[in-house]
């Protein structure tokens, strides 16, 4: 029986084989170190927003008007000064009075959305640096960080 020779035989050669992984490597090692930049933008940015939210829970939203009054004043113009910590935006401290609607005064919160204390750390898991005297708000999570004044 003669040996027929197959002329049209398909398949990949090995050189083809390891050519495609090498430039699937390549492109792999420059795609990697893109992702962790995305990845660390977005926290930035995620931290930014909410304490720029931390920010109007604090001083308000002087752009709300309602009957000729400050509709969202926060919680500086509802209790006459900023919060001591953070989590006064959340839970009313027991030294403030509850908010009076006649005299528009006293702690009417929560000013923040308090589930799970989110509000207190920033993307990456580090409790916020709040300064009331100084009036503001620092992030040293990130690779820079933050801050916010108010």
């Amino acid at each position: 029986m003669p040996v027929e020779k197959r002329l049209n035989s398909s398949g990949f050669t090995l050189i083809e084989l390891i050519i495609v992984i090498i430039v699937l490597g390549i492109v792999a090692a420059v795609a990697i170190p893109k992702m962790g930049d995305v990845s660390q933008n977005s926290k930035t940015n995620a931290t930014r927003t909410e304490m720029l939210t931390l920010k109007r829970a604090i001083i308000g939203n002087p752009q709300v008007i309602a009957g000729n009054r400050h509709a969202n004043p926060g919680f500086e113009g509802d209790v006459g000064h900023p919060p001591i910590t953070l989590s006064e935006l959340a839970i009313k401290p027991d030294s403030i009075a509850t908010y009076d609607r006649f005299l528009h005064r006293g702690w009417n919160g929560p000013y923040v959305d308090s589930a799970g204390n989110d509000y207190l750390k920033d993307a990456w898991d580090v409790a916020y640096i709040y300064d009331g005297i100084n009036r503001k708000i620092t992030s040293a999570g990130g690779p820079d960080s933050i801050v916010v004044s108010f």
